[in-house]
């Protein structure tokens, strides 16, 4: 039974649904007795409603999941069946808020507390509606800024009375020794004077003598000079953080990565114009510049280009994670600790910013971190969007065709690392302009860590993951995308649920391999990030680099230059999206017209790439009328796409570009040597160990 049930998931998410139907209904049975019940009872029926509306939207999740595909055998009105399971669970979930929010008027008419618990009502009614009518976002934001105008007002008169309370003196909680010239060294219960609250998470703090630096703000708390107990709840909830991080001895991480000073001082410099944004009400109080975007502007360590370079081992002598096989007579499989296929569903609730900024691009930004360090590439998807539904963002799992790959929801992550911390990092992100000076930049709106490995070591399950997305950096804590709609719920624990679904989230899957990913991915760098639509390409480029350095290169001891141009350019592809394109779509047409017998030849389909390769992105590379890759400028990506499609259209009806290349039309930019030479020892990757 548990096999049919995993071989028809429509049907079974039917039944679920049928189960959920039958409980409900249970439940507005007994609902119909709450007049002579006591108030033991109506608390289990409303802990039952909340629940149950748990349980229909697993099951609806699931179901928005669910494809044709899926099923392993044809079913009728597949559209119209899964259509009636959505409006039944529609149905469920209204039955269940009127039920909900009777019990709570009952409760307060018990309680005899009306002008408290009508404000309660009509939250919870304000969240049905928003949960209704969940595809006007406008509407839905009037009514949570009106429903929560008074809180927010609350929270922050009492922000201001603490912040007046504790001043600007904080007391440290650890003993702290400078790790750089800048830091400033002090010894638990030392007092000291905030100067500046940096956003990265470093404050500028003096103590007792004098002496200014920058300190970690998860060693210091608020003093209180007279030991009372009084704070914001902001500020409860930081001490605790802090007392759970120190009583254990834990000190911060040290900065021992090279890049973080530099990521620190673009960051702080393009703080002030992110203060007016904020100021002028622009963009959330948790958004920040783009950290990510910072470490890709730094310099190529952290680009795809530079991890698909082999690795050398310590000895700086042979290839770490570049073997050739003798008996396959091909580069040698090279498993790895982790090595998946992670899926980017879609971005909720991502707030909208100001009239006085144009977004040019959404986007998601994703590396291997281990809590302090990027230690792969950063791997860039973008999104897409409705005006109709503008907080939310979609991606595009499995790009074919003409799709471009930055739009590849589906991603290969691989990584040896053994850092028990390992985990994920995604930063959402928005390219912009301003339009009063035209000024660009890069803004966070929200990350997430996704940690792989449990406390054990056991590698987390491979499902559908929904992630709640921090504000600020992701050296920062406690920090949220926007501080009107806080996490801490008020009122009952329906209104609390309701507030959470507000919250911006990410959903991904992670998806475990099957025998030919796992095969595919074996040839690939054992650390590296990538679009599964160009997988294929980057294992051809890793053939021809084992061909040239270990099956063919006369002696291991040479160091010298390699006249081949494939090997010299590629990498160049993968920061240029659109060439990348370009080749994959060249090389399916090609591939279409190959016999069967042709795509089993190992060699010959190798030799095939490298003569598409030739005919498509070594002219295109050096040609003066495509426009240098700009990223997240749609005149230029326009005019560049129709370079290469008009080209690819010659290539097509010349069978080939000699005919273009001859062309007086065609005008190139003079020879470089670099074009055509691979300098190996000037590429690869050297061993941090």
């Amino acid at each position: 039974m548990l096999a049919r049930r995993q071989r028809y998931p429509l049907q079974a998410l039917q039944r679920r649904s049928q189960e959920l139907k039958l409980q409900v209904d249970s439940l507005l049975s007994e609902s119909r007795l709450k007049g002579v019940l006591d108030a033991s009872k109506r608390r289990d029926i409303y802990q039952r409603c909340v629940q149950l509306k748990q349980a229909i939207d697993e099951n609806k999740n699931a179901l928005q999941k669910l494809n044709k595909a899926d099923e392993p055998a044809p079913v009728g009105n597949y559209n119209q069946k899964k259509e009636e399971e959505h409006n039944l669970l529609d149905k469920l979930t209204h039955q269940l808020q009127e039920l909900a929010a009777s019990i709570s008027r009952e409760n307060i008419t018990e309680i005899k507390a009306p002008p408290e618990k009508e404000e309660d009502d009509d939250s919870a009614d304000e969240d049905e509606e928003a949960e209704e009518e969940d595809d006007d976002d406008e509407e839905e934001e009037s009514e949570e800024s009106g429903g929560e105008e008074e809180e927010t007002e609350e929270e922050e008169k009492q922000e201001n009375e603490s912040h007046s309370q504790t001043s600007k003196e904080y007391i440290a909680v650890g003993d702290f020794a400078a790790q750089q010239a800048g830091d400033l060294t002090f010894k638990k219960g030392e007092i000291l004077l905030i100067v500046e609250k940096k956003p990265d998470g470093w404050w500028i703090a003096k103590n007792a003598k004098g002496n200014k630096g920058l300190i970690p703000r998860t060693y210091v708390e608020p003093y209180n000079k007279e030991g009372s107990q009084d704070s914001s709840e902001e500020g409860s909830e930081e001490d605790v953080e802090v007392e759970d991080q120190t009583a254990e001895g834990e000190e911060v991480k040290q900065r021992t990565d090279s890049h973080w000073n530099a990521v620190r001082k673009a960051i702080s410099e393009q703080t002030n114009t992110v203060d007016v944004l904020t100021t002028m009400g622009a963009i959330p109080a948790g958004f920040r510049p783009s950290t990510l975007f910072q470490l890709l502007e730094e310099g190529n360590q952290f680009r795809a280009s530079y991890f698909l370079q082999p690795e050398l081992t310590p000895s700086q002598l042979a290839f770490r994670d570049l073997m050739w096989d003798a008996k396959t007579g091909t580069i040698r499989s090279r498993p790895s600790r982790v090595s998946f296929i992670l899926t980017l569903w879609s971005c909720k609730m991502i707030p909208l910013p100001g009239m006085s900024i144009q977004v040019l691009s959404r986007h998601v930004r994703l590396c291997l971190f281990d809590g302090n360090k990027v230690l792969s590439n950063i791997h860039t998807v973008r999104a897409t969007w409705q005006p109709k539904k503008p907080k939310t963002w979609t991606f595009s799992p499995q790009v074919t065709g003409i799709l471009p790959c930055w739009l590849d929801g589906d991603c290969f992550i691989r990584s040896n690392s053994s850092s028990p911390d390992l985990g994920i990092l995604f930063e959402l992100g928005i390219s912009y302009i301003r339009n009063s000076t035209g000024e660009r930049g890069e803004l966070s709106c929200g990350w997430v860590f996704l940690k792989l490995f449990d406390a054990s070591g056991i590698p987390i399950p491979a499902k559908t993951y929904e992630l709640f997305l921090n504000g600020g950096t992701p050296y920062e804590k406690g920090v949220e995308v926007d501080p009107s709609i806080s996490r801490r719920g008020h009122g009952s624990v329906f209104h609390q649920m309701m507030t959470m679904r507000r919250q911006p989230q990410l959903l991904v899957k992670l998806r475990s391999l099957n025998r030919r990913s796992r095969d595919l991915l074996s040839l690939l760098p054992e650390t590296l990030i990538g679009s599964m639509c160009s997988i294929h390409l980057l294992i051809f480029y890793r053939q021809i680099l084992g061909d040239v350095l270990l099956k063919d290169r006369m002696t291991m001891q040479s160091a010298d230059l390699i006249s081949n141009p494939v090997l010299a350019t590629f990498p160049k592809l993968l920061e240029q999206p659109d060439m990348m394109d370009a080749l994959r779509s060249s090389w399916a047409e090609k591939e279409s017209t190959l016999k069967r017998s042709e795509k089993r030849d190992k060699e010959f389909l190798k030799a095939t790439f490298l003569l598409v390769y030739h005919d498509c992105v070594i002219p295109l590379l050096h040609s003066t009328l495509l426009p240098p890759f700009r990223w997240a400028e749609e005149e230029t990506e326009a005019a560049r796409w129709k370079v290469i499609a008009d080209f690819l259209k010659q290539n097509q009806e010349n069978e080939g570009a000699l005919q273009a290349l001859l062309s007086p039309d065609g005008v190139h930019e003079p020879f470089d040597i670099s074009e055509q030479t691979y300098d190996f020892l000037g590429g690869i990757r050297k061993n941090a160990a």
